[in-house]
């Protein structure tokens, strides 16, 4: 599968009953908000020979409040369902409709490959 491959999730699956992990390390910036550590190369010779040279290997994905609410609640523990009641005690009406947009959130972290899936661990989807 090419690195730069969008991933789909399959139409029977309910995104709710998944449980997400994250792929990449991230940091916590002054702000309080996530910043997701990207490796600017996913080729292992171009990692071994150019990254060394570089002032920083990584490209820093910035989320918002929602987003680094959403993320620092997915441990590999929870599923999509948990997350999303967590951010609604956290934030309560302000992420109304939350399943819709923590659904939506979670989608594009795992078409971008920033997460996987318990449930799907092992599973080559492309």
């Amino acid at each position: 599968m090419s690195p730069f491959k969008r991933r789909k999730l399959k139409d029977d699956v309910n995104l709710l009953d998944l449980t997400p992990f994250h792929v990449y390390s991230h940091v916590l910036e002054e702000n309080g908000l996530v910043s997701v550590l990207v490796p600017r190369f996913q080729n292992k010779i171009l990692v071994k020979y150019l990254s060394p040279r570089l002032k920083d290997p990584n490209v820093k994905a910035k989320f918002d409040e929602f987003g680094s609410s959403a993320w620092l609640e997915m441990d590999g523990m929870k599923n999509v369902a948990a997350i999303s009641n967590a951010l609604l005690k956290k934030h309560g009406e302000k992420i109304e409709p939350v399943y819709e947009r923590v659904s939506k959130f979670i989608n594009q972290l795992y078409m971008y490959k920033f997460i996987n899936f318990n449930e799907m661990k092992g599973e080559e989807n492309g």
